[in-house]
């Protein structure tokens, strides 16, 4: 930071000899104060840097390692290295297909699928996840909730789609009514611009509800467990509902200690073991 050095005139010369040595010193200081407050801001920056760099490449190191522990055949070791990614928050479409990978070798159908699940969740045109999920569906005969008829037609969108086209809907009705009420003469073609930017962004509203509240929402769980029967009551001596195969879909309804009230496969509900099942979305 720089400042400006004032130099006394000639009519305030005399003034000058006696108050230039007392407003030097502050001006220095002050100046001195500026520099190491932008090299400490400087120095902050390129630690943070630094440090997110560091971390960058950590976890790329450690993606490389599993990736080499899954291709020797060390299924355990590689599902430790992907898991310890998952938990430090690395999460990608890439990585969970590979736990999904990994656990579909040791025979964990229901974490396999569960994984596959959160790949798509992420990146929804995963081929090889989608692929992969199906076969391990087939290997674990896992039950799917069954879509309702406006789901099953809007699944061309995601959820962040629909919530774009509703902003970019809602911010266009807004332009368009704005100018109907400053402009002299109502146009024909900014009513009609008005009443189609309505119409899209509360199609697009309820396509976001419809697919959050679905069978592919935000409360969808997968079955992780084995012989998990759903039961009528929490308790495991409670008449079961329905046996759930590992890597079958449940949607969570709520939640009682360590159960949870679910909507089933069978269109019925019933309330399993909350260690048994987990959410797809972290």
């Amino acid at each position: 930071m720089n400042f400006l050095t004032v130099i006394p005139s000639g009519v305030e010369e005399s003034r000058g000899a006696t108050q230039g040595q007392f407003h030097g010193v502050p001006r220095l200081r002050f100046a001195s104060l500026g520099m190491t407050a932008n090299r400490t801001l400087t120095i902050l920056f390129c630690l943070a840097f630094g440090f997110a760099s560091v971390a960058h490449a950590q976890s790329d190191a450690d993606f490389t390692k599993a990736n080499q522990e899954y291709a020797q055949g060390h299924f355990k070791e590689a599902i430790s290295g992907y898991e310890a990614l998952v938990r430090a928050g690395q999460w990608s479409a890439n990585l969970f297909y590979d736990l999904g990978n990994a656990y579909f070798r040791t025979g964990e159908f229901g974490r396999a699928i569960l994984n596959y699940e959160r790949a798509l969740a992420l990146e929804r045109h995963h081929p090889e996840a989608a692929a992969n999920l199906q076969i391990a569906r087939d290997e674990a005969h896992a039950l799917e909730l069954q879509q309702s008829w406006p789901e099953r037609h809007l699944q061309f969108g995601s959820v962040n789609q629909y919530c774009i086209a509703a902003a970019i809907a809602f911010w266009l009705a807004a332009f368009a009514l704005a100018m109907l009420i400053f402009a002299r003469r109502r146009s024909a073609t900014l009513i009609v611009a008005l009443i189609f930017c309505l119409l899209v962004g509360a199609g697009a509203a309820y396509a976001v509800v419809t697919l959050e509240r679905g069978s592919n929402g935000s409360a969808l769980a997968i079955v992780t467990g084995k012989d998990v029967q759903a039961r009528l009551a929490t308790a495991d001596t409670a008449n079961s509902v329905l046996a759930l195969p590992p890597g079958s879909e449940v949607k969570i309804l709520s939640t009682r200690g360590d159960w949870i009230y679910a909507e089933l496969p069978n269109t019925l509900r019933g309330w399993i073991p909350a260690k048994n099942a987990e959410q797809v979305r972290l």
